[in-house]
């Protein structure tokens, strides 16, 4: 019942910047927390970003300083926000949710994003 939806990737240049978006619906409680992976070709999914209920985020050492994490809670939406892209932030992001009723987590079905000259 729950679904994520992300939105917003594409090709960008480098030193681009780029904003992508999820959506969550179908939660009759609210989530605990918020946020991103990505997984680029031939390598394994890394954790990007998390945004928690309270509002505190925490980034990657890779992304730290260029991606900014936002959401709403009311809406069950988060952002993120990526600026200084390079050649290695390509990747496809999923977005994913922690609820609060449960120790597993839902995910959306990925945006392709691609920094490339």
């Amino acid at each position: 019942q729950v679904q994520l939806v992300e939105s917003g990737g594409g090709l960008v240049q480098p030193g681009g910047s780029l904003r992508l978006s999820c959506a969550a619906s179908g939660l009759t409680f609210s989530a605990n927390a918020m946020g991103w992976h990505r997984q680029a070709p031939g390598k394994q999914r890394e954790w990007v970003a998390i945004i928690r209920r309270s509002g505190i985020t925490d980034y990657a050492d890779s992304v730290k300083g260029r991606f900014t994490i936002s959401g709403d809670n009311a809406k069950n939406t988060v952002d993120l926000q990526m600026d200084s892209l390079k050649p290695e932030d390509t990747a496809v992001y999923y977005c994913y949710l922690k609820p609060s009723w449960a120790a597993r987590d839902y995910w959306g079905q990925g945006t392709q994003v691609t920094v490339s000259s």
